[in-house]
């Protein structure tokens, strides 16, 4: 029943139209970030492929440091169309940079690609939520948490059975021509039903605002906020899972497999209830204790002894995720539009940081002791969630949160009575 929510919205052309082209992106995005990875292996070693993972997350860390007014510059559907052109011939040349460049060529590309995915994902997530009405936000939040679920899931899968049969160039043409259809999406979706931000509808063309002002009036966004990366950088320490696997149950590729396939159906299975039963009014204290549940799962995985506990704990594990991201999502599109912007991007910045920074210790660590770095790392998240929960709910603004009813499709087919 859960998904008649998403067949609902789906109904909505400029909600199908933007649902198809941006499933076929993130698809050629996992498509991208395995061909890049495997390219950087072949082509300069296992150094390479911790340069381009580094080259991925700097532009984020930077755009949503000291770049608010360079991403504020692309918050239209129109704008983020042409990123897309950009960003399709980027990954259409890299394989040909790397053979004619060599590593520095390929890094700068990898580097100029990062820079377009940084403005391109801050302002598709903040106009996304100007084509539905208010009551449909957490739904259509669920919806774009599904294409990625399920690109995550085949993505992978997809670009390993191509390279079977096609070179890697072909793959980044292929992966290219998928951001020419997100692009061909967006322009369609410009034209037929334009996304105007209620501040610039005003006549008043502010400049994105202050991330540090925004977070001092909500410190209970601040809080979600900082707990997404705190959560991130804990769940890093599933790169020992093989190390665990090995020493611990004695099994092999196959158990890890397994538990990789256990955690995305069981993140499948729940998105239907993350994006459409109705969350707790306290959005941010909910999403803090779905971290606390996700760190005492990752703890749990320390205690299990056989194979079916751990493919029970990353069932678990992975249905925890879709509430975590729709949470947040939701919460966050309840702000002004240029709020909005700005708090997604903050949100982007501090989980690539933190992502980026736990990636230096966190696998050599857990590699060696990996039961201790599960359970660690696990009641850490435990302990921080409860905090995050507790801080949340007490800072949480008296009455109504910030939502407000968003601009465009869905407000002016409301108008004509659809």
């Amino acid at each position: 029943m859960v998904i008649l929510g998403y067949v609902r919205l789906l109904r909505s052309r400029s909600v199908l139209t933007l649902w198809v082209g941006q499933a076929l992106s993130v698809f050629g995005d996992r498509l991208y970030a395995m061909a890049v990875m495997w390219i950087a292996f072949e082509e300069s070693g296992a150094f390479a492929m911790g340069l381009v993972a580094i080259a991925e997350s700097v532009p984020y860390i930077v755009l949503g440091t000291v770049g608010r007014r360079l991403v504020g510059r692309f918050g239209s559907l129109r704008a983020l169309a042409a990123v897309d052109v950009v960003r399709a011939g980027l990954v259409a040349v890299l394989p040909l940079a790397w053979a004619h460049l060599g590593l520095v060529g390929a890094l700068a590309l990898v580097l100029v690609a990062g820079f377009a995915g940084a403005v391109f994902d801050p302002n598709l997530g903040a106009l996304t939520p100007e084509l539905v009405e208010k009551r449909d936000v957490q739904a259509v939040s669920g919806l774009m948490d599904l294409s990625g679920r399920i690109a995550r899931i085949a993505g992978p899968g997809a670009a390993g059975l191509l390279l079977a049969v096609m070179p890697m160039t072909t793959l980044f043409w292929l992966d290219g021509a998928t951001f020419l259809v997100s692009a061909a999406a967006l322009a369609v979706l410009a034209r037929r039903s334009p996304v105007v931000r209620r501040d610039r509808a005003q006549g008043k063309e502010t400049a994105p605002a202050q991330a540090r002002m925004l977070l001092r009036t909500r410190p209970d966004t601040a809080v979600a906020i900082g707990i997404h990366g705190v959560g991130i950088a804990a769940h890093t320490v599933a790169l020992a899972l093989p190390a665990f696997i090995t020493l611990q149950l004695g099994a092999g590729a196959g158990t890890y497999g397994a538990a990789l396939a256990a955690t995305g159906a069981g993140a499948l299975a729940a998105n239907g209830l993350a994006g459409n039963f109705r969350l707790p009014s306290n959005l941010p204290a909910f999403y803090c204790l779905a971290w606390a549940v996700s760190g005492a799962a990752l703890a749990a995985v320390a205690l299990a002894g056989s194979v079916p506990a751990l493919l029970a704990l990353s069932v678990l594990l992975g249905a925890v995720n879709p509430f975590v991201q729709v949470a947040l999502v939701t919460h966050l599109s309840g702000f002004a539009p240029a709020h909005r912007l700005r708090l997604m991007s903050v949100d982007l910045t501090v989980i690539r940081t933190a992502g980026t920074v736990s990636m230096l210790f966190v696998p050599a660590f857990a590699a060696n002791r990996p039961s201790l770095a599960f359970a660690v790392a696990g009641l850490g998240l435990v302990g921080v969630g409860l905090l995050g929960a507790v801080l949340a709910a007490r800072w949480a603004p008296v009455g109504s949160g910030p939502v407000q009813e968003p601009v465009g499709a869905g407000a002016s087919e409301r108008a004509r009575g659809r």
